[in-house]
């Protein structure tokens, strides 16, 4: 499978966004300026724009899961973002794409499911919503996740040093980190950086990999200079979150997430690692993400 090169453009007229088929993935925001919001992808860095992370959100222990005394292997973060989705429905400010089990899914992953992914602008602000359908006859076990990668810094004109992350509710428990030879969670949670609602960004923070907080007490936050540039980010349907790049990156990846990696030495059932959930046959369940471009002050 080949990335597309034709990228589906939506419009509010305050906002435009670029989605690439491939991985139904967000590649560019941008407002009437013509201003970016979203990464360069350098390749220095990072080549990713925003995949979305299914059936999986990390990696898994030695790449592999084990389901009904069976195992399967996975790549981190799944299959998703290399896989093709079908172009549902599009308008001059929506589009709809979908991805379908297929022989080479059921492979790895051995279930029928639906995952659907919509854009939709409105003004200032772009909704994104992923749908997972079940129309097999047992229960769907997944994980999915988010993964926008914003420029940091936001145009505008402010310094990377002066960007903030601000919480709607206070976050003083512990986040957890990534251990970097296997890739897996490490056991030991550790202090937050957060203090109080605000979390003050620098690359040091990213030495150690990614931070998670896999019991967000928020559904949303803002990311910015405070009077200044900001994008204010909801995500009402995850309750884990990832903030990570690349350290010294133009970008910034806010992630929320239904999952995360394999804790350090997970030799479970699929269906028993943190963070999966089950879906009834017959069943749908929705994840929403948010993002609204607000004005200086």
């Amino acid at each position: 499978m080949t990335a597309d090169t034709e990228l589906l453009a939506i419009t509010s007229g305050e906002l435009t966004a670029r989605i690439n088929p491939f991985g139904a993935e967000l590649w560019s925001l941008t407002d009437a300026l013509g201003r970016e919001y979203m990464t360069d992808a350098d390749p220095a860095f990072w080549t990713g724009h925003a995949p979305l992370l299914f059936p999986i959100v990390g990696g898994l222990n030695a790449g592999r899961y084990r389901l009904d005394g069976r195992e399967y292997a996975l790549p981190k973060h799944g299959f998703a973002r290399h896989s093709r989705f079908e172009v549902v429905d599009t308008g001059e400010s929506h589009a709809r794409l979908r991805l379908r089990d297929s022989d080479e899914t059921r492979g790895a992953y051995p279930f029928a499911f639906e995952l659907e992914m919509g854009f939709r602008l409105d003004r200032a602000t772009l909704h994104m919503a992923a749908t997972v359908r079940n129309p097999g006859a047992a229960p769907l076990p997944f994980s999915i996740g988010f993964h926008p990668a914003f420029a940091w810094p936001l145009p505008g004109g402010a310094a990377k040093a002066d960007h903030v992350i601000a919480f709607a509710e206070p976050e003083p428990q512990p986040i957890r980190r990534i251990d970097a030879e296997s890739g897996l969670l490490l056991p030991e949670p550790v202090p937050t950086p957060v203090e109080g609602h605000h979390l003050a960004l620098d690359a040091s923070l990213f030495e150690a990999d990614a931070m998670i907080w896999d019991g967000l007490n928020s559904r949303s936050l803002t990311f910015g200079t405070p009077g200044g540039r900001q994008l204010a980010i909801a995500f009402p349907d995850t309750p884990m979150l990832g903030i990570w790049q690349k350290p010294g990156a133009p970008y910034l990846c806010i992630e929320p997430w239904q999952g995360h990696a394999d804790p350090a030495g997970f030799a479970g059932d699929f269906r028993d690692k943190p963070g999966v959930v089950l879906l009834e046959p017959g069943a749908a369940r929705g994840f929403r993400m948010d993002v609204t471009v607000l004005s200086a002050d």
